[in-house]
């Protein structure tokens, strides 16, 4: 009969100490970076937040907002909770929507319709829209473009068409079926009823201005 078989034998490799060390740090690095990560994911920040519709230039109050605890990118400009107290009270410059963060940007102090000037709403049909979306304070050129087959009677032929000066304080969405966009355009108090007629009569072209005014 056979005798009992052994065992085999295992011999064991010696560890180099580098490669120990090396294994160590990475563990101790990998868990600096996972606390770091952590720590990033726990700094909440309380901020202020939309809780029902605000229309542009309607003054702000306590209850149109609320404050959420959030992690917040740096890059993102949001007003704080305890600057609460600094915005009730300020206008909204833009149209504002439950279950947003409230920007400093959205608000401001002035009244989008100065003293000496006039709201004139314009309804632009989809052809007459620009591309480019209007907001609360851009500068716009009202432009008088009489019906075909008609002329300004009070103007050299040939002459550029009149042009009034305006600033965008709101533009609607865009009506179901029709696609109208409502623009409230402010205007001086002596443009207001020329404008308002130009409307009327259907004449009336919105143009928008160069970023500089002119």
């Amino acid at each position: 009969m056979a005798g009992p078989v052994s065992p085999p034998r295992v011999s064991a490799r010696r560890r180099r100490p580098g490669v120990i060390a090396l294994s160590l740090g990475l563990i101790a690095a990998g868990g600096a970076g996972v606390a770091v990560l952590l720590l990033q994911v726990g700094h909440r920040t309380e901020v202020v937040t939309v809780v029902r519709d605000v229309q542009v230039g309607q003054v702000l109050t306590v209850q149109d907002l609320g404050t959420a605890s959030i992690a917040l990118d740096p890059a993102v400009k949001a007003v704080t909770a305890d600057d609460m107290d600094q915005v009730v009270g300020k206008r909204a410059a833009v149209e504002l929507r439950p279950g947003s963060l409230l920007a400093p940007s959205q608000v401001t102090k002035d009244s989008l319709v100065k003293a000496g000037e006039q709201l004139v709403p314009i309804g632009l049909k989809p052809e007459q829209i620009p591309a480019t979306a209007l907001v609360p304070g851009q500068k716009v050129q009202l432009v008088h473009v009489p019906a075909q087959g008609e002329t300004d009677t009070d103007k050299p032929s040939g002459s550029p068409p009149k042009t009034l000066p305006g600033r965008v304080v709101k533009a609607s969405s865009a009506a179901p079926g029709t696609g109208v966009v409502v623009v409230d355009v402010a205007t001086s108090a002596t443009d207001g009823p020329t404008a308002a007629a130009w409307v009327s009569s259907g004449t009336l072209r919105l143009v928008l201005a160069a970023p500089d005014g002119r």
